[in-house]
């Protein structure tokens, strides 16, 4: 699949990065020349330096026989521009814009990107991906990943194993003979800074960051079974009030279950703004780094507190004060992934990355068969695909055990009807199951051949 993606910062750089190692002919267009050097010394991929709503620029990255663009320079009108460009003069058959601008998503506009008006297939709304991840965050909060599959019905949970974990130093099969009903497999650990889908016979240790699908319904046990206490998120402190802050906020009234939830924001036009658009919610004019500012909000009885500014230090900052305060349990807002590895050292329980929930939101849309979710793991280092079985895949009608998948590929979950069953080496794979596989990144295209994918999908 020829395929033009435009902006090459992290977003576009990581896009690249997944469809070129996958073979398609990937091309890189971007105003900086140093962006665009970049991801040609790195990636198998060609590079245009050049404004991308501009036609001859496009033209000289072939979008005369592209079948996808994808727009996501930091610029929403120039993404606008260049969906519409590609569509009316290259007539390139699928186009993906990433809109930051809430204006520009309002549903009553939503009527704008008609293809006889501003012809964009796919609107992705990074803001939006940010707070969906801050409330699937709040929703486990003894985990420091988290991510919904199978409609709701089952999550991928990233849990961090300490000493008290019940089950260290026991081989994964004895797991599965111990706790025989529950529906959770342990698809991937990093260990050391390194991830791989372990094997029946691996242990688990302290230290370790294990990723584990789970049935909802048995969530609280999985995380009791590894030595984890789930606690209810009743008082909430958001640092924050832009747009991420208010949309997890009005989630937050929203839910039947009340939340009490206060606001800490430092300008204070947004802080007004969001103070007039949230109804049960007390907004907080201030520095969400200023201890009395916080204790004013409650921290030191707080469930819970997200920081979720636009600064990563003030996110890390205010995580680290929340913790002294008293508050059990923070989630910091993290754009610069080198970051990452300080969260443990420094206390702070769970982390969202922008860029990764964005490079996730738009892999869902490029995929091909019929791909229903994609989860980025960590640095593009693996990736958790939801995909409906077709009858021409060579998973159709086979047991899991006779079915030669990679090393780097395991069966989380799979989906019989609306049943989610946990798999088993016996368990059949038929026609029109739903199964959710972990995959390193080497290995998506050998997972996107038993998918039995075409590129005339599109």
């Amino acid at each position: 699949m020829k395929v033009i993606i435009c902006g090459a910062g992290q977003v576009g750089w990581q896009i690249a990065r997944h469809l070129s190692g996958e073979r398609n002919d990937v091309t890189v267009v971007d105003n900086n020349p140093d962006l665009v050097r970049r991801a040609t010394d790195s990636l198998d991929v060609q590079g245009i330096a050049g404004f991308a709503s501009y036609p001859d620029v496009l033209d000289r990255a072939g979008a005369g026989d592209a079948e996808m663009i994808i727009a996501a320079t930091h610029s929403d009108e120039v993404n606008m521009v260049t969906c519409q460009v590609a569509h009316s003069v290259f007539g390139i058959n699928r186009k993906i814009a990433r809109l930051r601008s809430q204006s520009y998503l309002d549903a009553i506009y939503s009527d704008l990107y008609r293809r006889d008006h501003m012809p964009i297939d796919v609107v992705i709304s990074p803001e939006r991906e940010v707070a969906a991840a801050a409330l699937q965050r709040l929703s486990a909060p003894a985990a420091f990943d988290t991510e919904v599959f199978m409609d709701g019905k089952a999550h991928l949970l990233g849990i961090s194993l300490e000493e008290s974990c019940p089950v260290l130093n026991t081989p994964l099969r004895q797991l599965t003979d111990l706790f025989s009903t529950l529906r959770a497999v342990v698809v991937g650990v990093r260990r050391e800074g390194t991830l791989f889908a372990p094997e029946p016979k691996d242990q688990l240790f302290a230290g370790d960051d294990c990723y584990v699908f789970a049935h909802v319904d048995d969530i609280p046990r999985t995380m009791e079974i590894f030595g984890k206490k789930q606690s209810k998120q009743e008082r909430v402190v958001l640092v924050g009030g832009g747009n991420v802050g208010l949309a997890v906020a009005q989630a937050l009234e929203s839910r039947t279950a009340r939340v009490r939830t206060k606001v800490i924001e430092k300008n204070r036009i947004c802080a007004e703004r969001a103070a007039e658009a949230l109804e049960r919610t007390i907004v907080l004019n201030g520095d969400g780094l200023d201890a009395a500012l916080l204790a004013e909000a409650g921290i030191t009885r707080a469930d819970a507190m997200l920081a979720i500014t636009d600064d990563d230090k003030t996110n890390m900052l205010a995580c680290v004060r929340a913790k002294a305060e008293g508050c059990g349990y923070v989630i910091a807002l993290i754009n610069d992934p080198t970051l990452v590895p300080l969260m443990g050292p420094l206390g702070i329980d769970a982390y969202i990355n922008p860029r990764a929930t964005t490079v996730s939101s738009i892999l869902r849309h490029i995929r091909h068969g019929r791909v229903r979710a994609v989860y980025s793991i960590g640095d593009a280092e693996a990736e958790v695909i939801e995909a409906e079985v077709l009858s021409t895949s060579p998973l159709a009608g086979r047991r899991i055990s006779e079915i030669d998948f990679p090393e780097g590929v395991l069966v989380g979950a799979l989906r019989k009807g609306d049943e989610i069953i946990r798999p088993m080496g016996s368990t059949r794979i038929d026609e029109g199951d739903v199964i959710a596989l972990f995959a390193l990144t080497g290995d998506v295209p050998e997972v996107e051949r038993l998918m039995q994918v075409s590129i005339d999908f599109f």
